[in-house]
C-alpha cells in the first residue's frame, strides 16, 4: 500500500501525527508484554492526536474541580474515543484491501500486575521516529512535547518504516522527575535494553491516582505532561502569536 495514501486518510480522520514502525527490533519486548496475539504483526501504524494547550496549561490548578474535569474529559475520555475510532477506520481500510489489521485500544490495561496494556503505543511511535522516550516514560515529540495521545494499528500489510528511533534530547533536564508528587521517576534516561522499572515505578503512580480517586472521582495529576519544556515551548509560542 502507498504510505502517503494511508497518511492522507489518517490526517483526514483527525490524526495530527502519523508514522510506520518496523517492529522486528522490538520483538522480544512485544512478546513479553502482549504474547502471540500481537507478536505476529511485522508493522505498526502509529497515529497521534494533540492535546489542547488551553487545558493542559491549567494543570497547576488541578485541585480546582473545573480544571480537573476539563482535563479528564477532553484529554482522556474524548481523545480516547477519537483515537479508537481512528484506529477502527484505519483497520477497516487495511482489511478491505486484503491485509490483517489489529487496532490496539487507546487506553485499556490487560495486566494489573505489570500495570500495562497489551502493546505499547509509545514504543510504536518511538520506533516510527515520531519522538523519544523521556525521563517521564512519556513519548516526547519535538513539536508538541508529551502533549499527544497515541493509538496503534498492527498490520501485515507490506509497508516500510517512516523513520527510526529518535535519540533522546532531554539532556540534564529533570523537571518531570522533580514535579512528580510521589517520586515515581528515577531520572534515568531511556535505554532500550533497560526494564521500565529502572526509570519508572508504575505502582507508585497507580497508587497515587487511586488515592486521588478515593478523595474525588474527578481528581487528576498530569504534572509530568504539563511541565515538559518541549510542550510548554510550543504553548508559549502559540500565545505570542495571538
Amino acid at each position: 500500500m502507498k504510505i502517503k495514501k494511508l497518511e492522507k486518510y489518517a490526517k483526514k480522520w483527525g490524526a495530527d501525527f502519523f508514522g510506520i514502525a518496523d517492529l522486528k527490533p522490538a520483538q522480544p519486548d512485544i512478546i513479553a508484554q502482549g504474547g502471540a496475539m500481537v507478536a505476529d504483526y511485522p508493522y505498526a501504524i502509529s497515529m497521534g492526536i494533540s492535546l489542547m494547550d488551553s487545558i493542559v496549561d491549567e494543570l497547576p490548578k488541578r485541585e480546582q474541580r473545573a480544571v480537573a474535569v476539563s482535563y479528564k474529559h477532553h484529554s482522556y475520555d474524548i481523545i480516547n474515543i477519537r483515537l479508537d475510532i481512528l484506529a477502527s477506520q484505519m483497520s477497516s481500510l487495511l482489511q478491505n484491501k486484503g491485509f490483517r489489521a489489529l487496532p490496539i485500544p487507546a487506553s485499556k490495561r490487560v495486566d494489573d500486575e505489570k500495570i500495562c496494556a497489551v502493546f505499547s503505543h509509545k514504543m510504536a511511535a518511538h520506533l516510527a521516529g515520531l519522538g523519544w522516550i523521556g525521563k517521564s516514560c512519556l513519548l516526547i515529540t519535538p513539536q508538541r512535547g508529551p502533549r499527544v495521545r497515541w493509538i496503534t494499528v498492527l498490520t501485515d500489510a507490506p509497508l516500510q518504516a517512516t523513520g527510526s528511533p529518535s535519540k533522546q534530547h532531554c539532556g540534564n533536564c529533570r523537571q518531570c522527575v522533580d514535579i512528580c508528587p510521589v517520586g515515581a521517576f528515577t531520572g534515568e534516561p531511556f535505554r532500550a535494553s533497560d526494564s521500565r522499572e529502572i526509570r519508572y515505578d508504575a505502582a507508585k503512580c497507580h497508587n497515587y491516582h487511586e488515592t486521588l480517586k478515593r478523595k474525588n472521582d474527578w481528581a487528576v495529576c498530569g504534572l509530568c505532561l504539563y511541565v515538559c519544556p518541549y510542550g510548554r515551548k510550543n504553548s508559549l509560542k502559540q500565545h505570542k502569536l495571538q
